[in-house]
């Protein structure tokens, strides 16, 4: 089962094991048995611009070259 972390008002974060279904259902810390929620975080963005300006960045921001087959 995956591991998820979730942040305590009073103790912290903590990580609970949990079915995938659960995942975003608040856990009782395993301190102080207060319930937390999970907590999330975004994905970075990796897309750049190219240096005059024009994005060509593709898909999962990787930077297409001339001659690559995605291009032609």
């Amino acid at each position: 089962m995956p591991v998820y972390d979730y942040e305590c008002a009073r103790c912290g974060a903590f990580e609970a094991v949990r079915r995938i279904a659960e995942r975003d259902e608040p856990a009782a810390c395993p301190q102080c048995g207060a319930i937390a929620a999970r907590v999330t975080i975004g994905a970075p963005s990796v897309g750049s611009a190219s240096p005059s300006g024009a994005d060509d960045a593709g898909s999962y921001g990787m930077q297409h070259r001339g001659g690559c087959l995605c291009c032609r």
